[in-house]
């Protein structure tokens, strides 16, 4: 479905990238910026999607931070939203949903590392995302990013609830 009214984006080779989205029902707008800084090759990752799940708009943002590289925060990119989108209580328990397809998406990178006989722990990724289902938000990160809500330039951190993978 076409849930999207309006994508503006920008990127040169190594130049920093911005842009931006607006719901089809107008409900919500979105931005992003991202950029290397110094550093002569980008590591980072994001993702931004409007789709339509059973008659509900719903909104994905994540930013995957590569350590040591850039190959597991794009595996993250490309695989952790569709595993969520796949999750069967996706609408109905949205909070679960998403902590299932963070461990999914780590256990599938795993094995896809260990059929090529590479050894897992060489790079790794922060995650920071956020998914917007019909009025809820549901946030959540890996590592040593953080998401924070702001209301009229007021960002606190609520609380802070710890998964763990192992």
């Amino acid at each position: 479905m076409n849930n999207l009214n309006l994508i503006i984006g920008a990127q040169a080779n190594g130049a920093p990238v911005s842009g931006g989205g607006l719901s089809q029902n107008l409900k919500f707008s979105y931005g992003y910026a991202s950029s290397p800084g110094k550093r002569s090759s980008m590591e980072d990752f994001y993702e931004t999607r409007i789709d339509c799940v059973d008659d509900q708009i719903v909104g994905l943002f994540g930013v995957f931070d590569g350590h040591g590289g850039a190959q597991v925060a794009e595996y993250v990119k490309q695989n952790l939203f569709s595993n969520l989108l796949l999750h069967p209580k996706f609408i109905s328990d949205t909070k679960s949903a998403l902590a299932d397809a963070y461990k999914h998406t780590d256990s599938e990178f795993l094995k896809c590392e260990n059929s090529l006989n590479r050894e897992a722990g060489s790079t790794a990724s922060t995650a920071s995302t956020a998914v917007l289902v019909g009025d809820r938000l549901v946030v959540a990160n890996v590592g040593d990013s953080r998401v924070v809500i702001c209301r009229g330039g007021d960002g606190k951190t609520q609380y802070l609830h710890s998964i763990n993978l192992n």
